[in-house]
């Protein structure tokens, strides 16, 4: 299994993807990779998601997870539809240890100190902080890092391209999570391949 360091690091942006049409699994994943974007995180807000990660694991060069992973239920139900990493909105002790044990690579989200620390007592040391921007942004973050340095970050949460690489900038984090990758309707994979291309290359 990989670990999630290795997922947070395939590249500097995350796709964080809501999808309502399982058809349209295969097109957006391919466009994502072929842009540069392996690691691509179905969030679990619809009823297609698990059918969608089943879709887009078939596509080369895709690492995919899911998102919105809520409880252990859902743990299984995305493990067993072949996510490779989980991503949680919130960091709690039954979804923590279940992950955990399962040996998954693991993102939960965390909003404040206390959540890192607790995530910590766990033996995690990689979180997503969520949601970014309305948790005070790029200074919340440098403030929260600086005393709990061993912790490592992917921000998501109204960050776009423009916002991403100050985020990238900060030592800590390793990658962001974006939502800006594929709009809602039908995929343009053109569009999708250009935006993944131009997410692909953005730096500190």
């Amino acid at each position: 299994m990989m670990k999630v360091q290795d997922v947070m690091t395939l590249a500097p942006v995350i796709p964080v993807l809501v999808i309502e049409d399982v058809a349209h699994a295969v097109p957006i994943a391919q466009a994502l990779v072929a842009g540069g974007l392996p690691a691509l995180e179905v969030t679990l807000r619809t009823s297609a998601a698990l059918e969608v990660i089943r879709e887009m694991r078939q596509v080369d060069g895709a690492v995919v997870g899911a998102g919105t992973v809520l409880n252990p239920r859902d743990l299984d139900a995305a493990m067993e539809a072949g996510a490779r990493f989980i991503v949680s909105p919130g960091l709690t002790d039954p979804l923590a240890k279940a992950a955990i044990e399962s040996k998954v690579a693991f993102l939960p989200g965390t909003a404040n100190a206390g959540d890192i620390m607790r995530g910590l007592d766990l033996g995690l040391t990689h979180f997503k902080f969520f949601p970014a921007m309305t948790n005070g942004g790029v200074p919340a973050l440098k403030a929260l890092a600086a005393p709990l340095s061993v912790a490592r970050f992917c921000p998501t949460g109204g960050i776009t391209p423009v916002s991403a690489p100050e985020w990238l900038a900060i030592p800590e984090v390793l990658c962001v999570g974006g939502s800006w990758l594929v709009p809602n309707g039908r995929p343009d994979a053109e569009a999708i391949k250009s935006r993944a291309a131009a997410a692909a290359i953005l730096a500190g």
